[in-house]
C-alpha cells in the first residue's frame, strides 16, 4: 500500500559558519565528532545529536525501504527557523535550507517531496520566498513554527502570509517550537513532553479563534503531533466558547467545533486509542501518517500503529497516502504508478 509520511525532517551535512557569516551568536551548526554522527550546537552549547539519516538521502531512502516507506515529505529542523534573527539573515539561512530541499527533491523525484522555511518575522520577505519556494523550487509548501517570537499565528501581521498561501495552493505544516514555560520546565524533557502539546494546541486555537479559517477557507494546513493537546481539549475549549463569548468570541462568532474539518493532523500520537478518536473526532479524511523521523520522540516503526490498529482497508489507504495527497496538492495517479513500479 502507497504510504507518504508527511512529518520527516532533514538538514544540509554542512553550511557556512552563520555567526562568522551574520556577526551575532545564537545560530545552530553542526560538529562532525565522528563518522556518520554530528552533534547540532548553538553557539557552544549542545543541542541534539543527530545521525545520517538526518542529512544523507540515499541512508533516508535504505530507512524507508525497510519501513516500506514510499515517500517522505521533507522540511527543516523547527530550531533552524530562525525567527529570532535579522529578517535578511533569517532569509538567506531559510535559502540555503530550502534549495538543499529542493536539490534532494529533484534528485530523487519519485521519494522525496519538500517544504521550505520562512522568514515569519518579515512578512514580506516571508511571501517572497513562499513564492519562490512553489514556483521556482518546485516545493509543495512550507513548514512554520507554533508561533513567531511575540505573534501567535492569528497576528494581523501573518494574514497575508496565510492568503498567499490560499492562493499559490500552497500546503502549510505546523510545527511546535520555543515551547511555551521551557524555564519553569526544566526537569524530565517536559518542554518536549508538555510544551510542545500545548504549543500545538496554541496555533490551533488561535487559528480558529482568531478567524483565518473563516477567512482563508481553502487554506491547506496540517498540524504536527496529532494535534497535540487540542484534540483532547476540544470539549473544554468549546465549552468555554458557549460560557464567556465575551473573551472567546471576539474575533470570531463561530463554534471552534464548526473548524474541526478545515485542517489536518498527522497521526504521530503513539497510542491506538488516540488515533481512534482521532478518527471519531477529525475523520480519517482529515488524518494522515507523520513520524517525526529520523527523531526518538517520533514514531521509531513508521505505520507501525496504523498497520496495527486500523483493520478497514479504506481507513489505512486514506491515512496512509488519500490525506497527504490531497493536503499536499499531488496527482494520486502518479504515485500510484510510481509505487506500481518500484
Amino acid at each position: 500500500m502507497l504510504t507518504i509520511d508527511i512529518h520527516t525532517h532533514i538538514l544540509p551535512e554542512t553550511w557556512p559558519d552563520l555567526k562568522q557569516k551574520y556577526g551575532y551568536g545564537g545560530w545552530i551548526h553542526l560538529d562532525h565528532h565522528k563518522c556518520g554522527c554530528a552533534r547540532m550546537m548553538k553557539d557552544q552549547q549542545f543541542f541534539r545529536e543527530i545521525e545520517a539519516n538526518c542529512w544523507d538521502p540515499k541512508v533516508r531512502i535504505d530507512e524507508c525501504n525497510q519501513h516500506q516507506v514510499d515517500i517522505q515529505v521533507l522540511s527543516t529542523v523547527p530550531v533552524m527557523f530562525s525567527y529570532w534573527a535579522k529578517p535578511l539573515d533569517a532569509l538567506d539561512i531559510s535559502k540555503i535550507l530550502n534549495e538543499h530541499i529542493a536539490e534532494i527533491c529533484d534528485n530523487h523525484p519519485t521519494r522525496f517531496v519538500g517544504l521550505g522555511t520562512i522568514p515569519l518575522q518579515s512578512p514580506s520577505l516571508a511571501i517572497k520566498e513562499l513564492e519562490r519556494c512553489v514556483n521556482d523550487l518546485g516545493l509543495a509548501g512550507v513548514q512554520i513554527g507554533s508561533h513567531v517570537n511575540e505573534w501567535n499565528l492569528n497576528a494581523p501581521e501573518l494574514f497575508d502570509v496565510f492568503a498567499a498561501a490560499q492562493d499559490l495552493g500552497a500546503a502549510i505544516f505546523v510545527h511546535p517550537w520555543d515551547m511555551m514555560g521551557k524555564e519553569q520546565m526544566k526537569d524530565y524533557w517536559l518542554p518536549w513532553l508538555v510544551g510542545m502539546p500545548a504549543e500545538t494546541s496554541l496555533a490551533i486555537c488561535s487559528m480558529i479563534f482568531g478567524g483565518i479559517f473563516e477567512r482563508l477557507p481553502n487554506l491547506k494546513v496540517a498540524f504536527a503531533h496529532g494535534g497535540g493537546s487540542f484534540p483532547a481539549t476540544i470539549g473544554r475549549i468549546e465549552h468555554g466558547f458557549n460560557v464567556r463569548p465575551d473573551l472567546v468570541a471576539i474575533d470570531n462568532p463561530n463554534n471552534p467545533r464548526e473548524y474541526l474539518n478545515k485542517f489536518y493532523l498527522d497521526t504521530l500520537v503513539h497510542d491506538p486509542a488516540m488515533l481512534q478518536y482521532l478518527i471519531n473526532l477529525m475523520g480519517a479524511d482529515r488524518l494522515a501518517l507523520g513520524t517525526d523521523y529520523p527523531f526518538p520522540l517520533g514514531e521509531l516503526e513508521p505505520g507501525q500503529l496504523i498497520h496495527s490498529s486500523i483493520t478497514e482497508e479504506s481507513v489505512k489507504k486514506r491515512l496512509l497516502h488519500g490525506t497527504a495527497l490531497e493536503w499536499l496538492g499531488l496527482d494520486a495517479s502518479r504515485f500510484m504508478q510510481i509505487h506500481h513500479a518500484s
